[in-house]
């Protein structure tokens, strides 16, 4: 491939792999990394370390390749680098250079919602007619589109991408990538706004991707996007036919009408193709208008409508995330059954590589569908793939990969030609200690397989979105500059969300430190493979023989833990490799840490043990998260430095020095220093208020309806009869009590619970194990999921309704509640 870079060079390549993210190599000698820097990261920093990979190929930016950076460099002989103005520019221009190799249908979507939903939908139903080639997961930014359009080969026959945009002039950079010949508009709503001038703007914008298509397919029922399409679009794509369809009032090419009963929906379309009646298990809204978008474009293409009402008999609701759940035998099971294709296997390898909780790895894999390679081809890549990720075990399923056992050069293979088989015949005793990833495509019903796999438990569970975790990572990291190290607080339990899950992203997102309470917590993560300096911040002398085995740095505060410590590394220092310490200086918490009296006695006394080494020194802000306490907190700062630089100078060295949380993270950004401590903010909650925008909700509390009650006017209900009915009511009893975290100062009203669309209030004292809520007026029935916490209701809401705060809250969740982690 040639990309003419500027008038004096052009990237030429044959690189098979596209690479953006340092952390995600699959085949190194094969790919070429374009180093990009961002607001919040810089891939430059890693050429080192991906040229030690033994990749070979770069594309730099200008700007950032510095001269320590080119000096470094200069003596990569057998290494090509590009230097440009923009490495996502260039990626983009590399990619629409392939594009424009292929001639096939490529279905272009765009719209504020919807996106991956058609997307998915549409590789589905159009799957057994056409080799397809489409966006994995959600993959619709600037780097993203261009990513899944390289995937574009000789055997396609049917391109679909997603294309979405947040602010101006986006799309004109994604068009020239994707080159859709067809286009799906799905829908226009107040998703990012906040990115445009207005929201016939933000149409405009997102039109840009259709000015060369030769069909649109969109809803008229959207008036605001039917006139942009009249009074824009068309005078620029003069060639442009459009087929519309709404409902039959809006004058559209094609009438649709939904008639709905309980569990199914008839979908009636008049117009173009004549009368057209298709039947549906979804009843809601959005699935409707996803599915008859859908419906409209695979007409428009050809299928027969008997193809088409079957495809939709086999649809399911799509889930677009990778999720890591606890197994039986102390698995962790990573659930991504939904599809399965090359690229989508290899981003899940790449999660799977992420995670350190467990040393075994296995693969559960079915046919890889729809490619348009041979098999032999197929699952040499697949088996590269595999290997290439150490892959201890593999469980193929299907006549495919059965018949291809002889590719795969791995320790241990079982190989079934059917799911059912396998959950017979399998011996799942055998299987133990190992992270398990389950990959199959939608035939192989491989849904059976987590469900035989997974953790049993009630229907409470606490869902942690890996991406929001570092999304906020990434939000402090913005805010105290790359030079600025990181201490991620990942005590308690990381804040109630599962500490060796958070710690193994965190390490992949290479923080750092970590922050424990106590000892325990710091071996739980050892134990779980984490290699991350840790510092425990409460350790006493009972624990000194722990953190001297998995190399835990103790927090020193006083005179008394000091002088055991020492005692501790004098016995040692000959056998053992002794972890450094970190000193914490009490300028005004008073909770614990050496006052200014005590500097005497600690420099002498580090001077008498210039074997114990000093990694840090510390002290932590009283009030950082009020204004009240601005000036409190530039004394504390001031009186920080000046026992740190007592220290450093008896010392004979410079430590980290570290005295931010994340409120002074938002509120203090000169006072960063070395490190800073990033604690609730990570987990989505912005202390001082300000900013709480710019973070996204980690956690969500979900719960399900056991079920439903209908009462009438002054019957009472739950303990000592103190819920009073005032009105007939439907009361549902929900699978959550105080035992799971679910404070019983919530009840009798005092709390709310999100129900399908409706905020309903508890009534009744909380039980041990159960809540009752009154859902009249709700759109619910039992077994029902609803939502305690999360976007819909925030944690922060949560937390003022009973006067506490979100650290109580999220602490408060119980080891019974399952945690699932997800990935987009």
């Amino acid at each position: 491939m040639n990309l003419t870079v500027n008038s004096f060079q052009t990237i030429t390549t044959d690189a098979a792999y596209l690479l953006t993210d340092s952390r995600q190599i699959s085949f190194p000698s094969q790919s070429i990394f374009f180093a990009i820097k961002g607001d919040r990261h810089d891939g430059h920093q890693f050429l080192p370390a991906l040229y030690a990979s033994g990749v070979r190929e770069f594309v730099v930016e200008e700007a950032a390749y510095t001269e320590m950076l080119r000096w470094e460099t200069a003596v990569w002989d057998d290494a090509r680098i590009w230097v440009v103005p923009s490495s996502i520019r260039a990626l983009q221009s590399l990619v629409a250079e392939k594009r424009r190799q292929f001639n096939l249908p490529v279905v272009g979507i765009a719209g504020s919602n919807g996106k991956t939903i058609v997307k998915e939908w549409l590789v589905q139903l159009a799957s057994p007619r056409e080799t397809i080639v489409a966006s994995p997961k959600s993959y619709n930014s600037q780097i993203g589109v261009p990513l899944s359009v390289w995937n574009i080969g000789k055997q396609h026959t049917l391109g679909i991408f997603e294309a979405g945009i947040s602010r101006s002039h986006e799309m004109e950079y994604l068009q020239p990538v994707m080159q859709p010949t067809i286009g799906i508009f799905t829908n226009i709503g107040p998703a990012h706004d906040d990115g445009f001038k207005s929201r016939k703007q933000k149409i405009t914008e997102k039109l840009r991707l259709f000015t060369k298509v030769k069909k649109l397919i969109y809803r008229k029922d959207y008036t605001e996007l039917d006139e942009e399409i009249n009074l824009i679009l068309k005078p620029v794509n003069t060639f442009l036919k459009t087929l519309s369809w709404g409902k039959p009032a809006s004058g559209a090419d094609i009438a649709v009408s939904y008639q709905k009963e309980k569990i199914k929906t008839a979908i009636s379309l008049v117009g173009k193709f004549g009368d057209q009646k298709f039947e549906t298990n979804f009843t809601d809204e959005a699935s409707l208008e996803n599915l008859t978008h859908c419906i409209v474009f695979l007409l428009d293409f050809g299928f027969p409508s008997s193809v088409i009402q079957e495809g939709i008999r086999l649809l399911k609701p799509v889930s677009m995330r990778l999720e890591l759940k606890e197994g039986i035998n102390h698995n962790y099971i990573i659930d991504d059954a939904y599809n399965n294709d090359l690229q989508g296997l290899s981003m899940a390898l790449n999660f799977l590589s992420q995670q350190e909780q467990r040393q075994k790895r296995t693969v559960i894999l079915s046919d890889v569908l729809q490619t348009g390679q041979t098999p032999g081809e197929l699952y040499r890549t697949v088996a590269k793939l595999l290997k290439e990720k150490a892959i201890d075990q593999l469980i193929g399923i299907g006549p495919e990969i059965q018949g291809q056992a002889a590719a795969f050069d791995i320790t241990r293979t079982h190989f079934y030609s059917d799911t059912a088989t396998f959950l017979q015949d399998f011996p799942f005793n055998s299987l133990y200690d190992s992270l398990v990833l389950i990959k199959g495509a939608r035939p192989f019903s491989f849904e059976k397989i987590v469900q035989r796999l997974q953790q049993k438990a009630h229907g409470t569970v606490f869902e942690i979105n890996l991406d929001a975790l570092s999304h906020n990572l990434n939000f402090y990291r913005s805010k105290v500059g790359s030079k600025t190290k990181v201490m991620a607080m990942v005590k308690a339990f990381a804040y109630g969300t599962g500490s060796s899950e958070v710690a193994s992203l965190l390490q992949f997102h290479r923080v750092d430190y970590l922050g424990v309470a106590y000892a325990d917590e710091g071996v739980v993560l050892r134990q779980s493979g984490i290699t991350l300096p840790i510092m425990v911040m409460n350790a006493t002398s009972q624990a000194f023989d722990l953190l001297l085995q998995y190399q835990l740095e103790p927090e020193i505060y006083s005179h008394r833990i000091f002088t055991e410590w020492i005692a501790f590394v004098n016995k040692n220092k000959l056998t053992a490799e002794i972890p450094a310490i970190h000193l914490k200086l009490d300028t005004g918490m008073h909770r614990l840490g050496f006052v200014k009296d005590d500097l005497d006695w600690m420099i002498e006394t580090l001077k008498a043990n210039p074997h114990i080494k000093v990694a840090s020194i510390f002290s932590h802000l009283v009030g950082a998260d009020e204004g009240v306490h601005n000036a409190f907190s530039k004394q504390q700062f001031e009186l920080f430095q000046e026992g740190a630089a007592r220290i450093e100078q008896a010392l004979g060295y410079t430590t980290i020095k570290h005295i931010l949380n994340s409120a002074g993270i938002v509120r203090f950004p000169d006072y960063k220093l070395d490190m800073v401590r990033l604690g609730i903010g990570l987990y989505g909650v912005e202390a001082t208020g300000q900013e709480q925008q710019a973070l996204q909700s980690v956690g969500t509390l979900k719960t399900v309806v056991s079920q439903i009650k209908y009462l009438s006017a002054g019957e009472t209900v739950g303990y000592s009869r103190r819920g009073h009915l005032d009105h007939d009511a439907a009361i549902a009893t929900l699978a959550i009590g105080y035992a799971d975290g679910y404070d019983r100062g919530l009840g009798n009203g005092a709390g709310k619970i999100w129900v399908n669309g409706l905020l309903c209030p508890t009534i009744g004292n909380i039980c041990m194990d159960m809540t009752m809520i009154d859902v009249t007026g709700a759109n619910v029935n039992e077994g029902d999921e609803v939502i305690v916490f999360g976007k819909e209701m925030p944690i922060l809401e949560l937390s003022k309704q009973i006067n506490t705060i979100p650290y109580e809250i999220l602490t408060g969740i119980g080891d019974r509640v399952k945690r699932v982690f997800y990935k987009e």
